[in-house]
């Protein structure tokens, strides 16, 4: 069973760059067809994927937010990072790290395993 932490600043200031890493066990984020995704929950708002990164390494990105979002990985630490470029108070969230088997899966936004989830502030 793949399990996934999220680790990072709760606080960050407007116009800064928000850093996220997802820390992954019990799997290897070089397995084939698997995406390694960013997600998250404004207060009182659904979720929203912002991007993934291949098992190959190659980046998808939400149109919306493309603009502004890395992600990138760290295979000698099985780890993957978001990076979300001038932040708003818009941008407070819970952000959830999260794992698609197949890019059907990811269409379909069925994500086998999630971490537990880190608040991110977004305040001067």
């Amino acid at each position: 069973q793949v399990q996934l932490q999220e680790s990072g600043p709760g606080l960050v200031k407007p116009s800064q760059t928000l850093s996220l890493t997802c820390t992954v066990s019990g799997g290897s984020i070089t397995t084939n067809y698997y995406y390694w995704s960013w997600i998250r929950q404004p207060p009182g708002k659904g979720l929203e994927w912002m991007g993934a990164i291949l098992s190959s390494g190659s980046t998808y990105y939400s149109p919306s937010l493309k603009s502004r979002t890395s992600i990138s990985r760290d295979t000698s630490k099985n780890q993957f990072t978001l990076q979300l470029s001038s932040v708003t108070p818009e941008d407070t969230a819970r952000y959830y790290c999260a794992v698609a088997g197949s890019d059907y899966d990811l269409v379909l936004r069925l994500f086998g395993s999630w971490g537990q989830g880190t608040q991110v502030t977004v305040s001067s």
